[in-house]
């Protein structure tokens, strides 16, 4: 029988040790410029970003869009930055 402390223990987010390569789902309306307005403000936060480590991937009906870009994460506060910033474009749906 579990107890209150082992449950909480339990659904705990698992710790992250930095640095990391880190992947990064972007979700937004599909346009000729999502990409590179999305890895403009990846590479403001992570530097220089390699093609090899950007997937695209356009959905069935052309109206989204996701770019996964995996970074060399080096803290908490570069991913919550990061995040929030891209957060702020409007193209963007989601930041996972």
């Amino acid at each position: 029988m579990s107890t209150k402390q082992d449950l909480s223990t339990e659904l705990e987010a698992p710790k992250i040790e930095f640095p990391c390569l880190y992947p990064i789902k972007i979700i937004g309306v599909a346009s000729s410029q999502f990409q590179a307005e999305v890895v403009t403000v990846v590479e403001k936060h992570a530097g220089k970003i390699s093609s090899e480590l950007i997937e695209l991937q356009v959905s069935k009906k052309n109206t989204y869009v996701s770019v996964r870009i995996t970074i060399a994460a080096t803290g908490v506060d570069q991913l919550q930055n990061l995040f929030d910033e891209l957060k702020t474009l409007e193209s963007v749906k989601m930041v996972l």
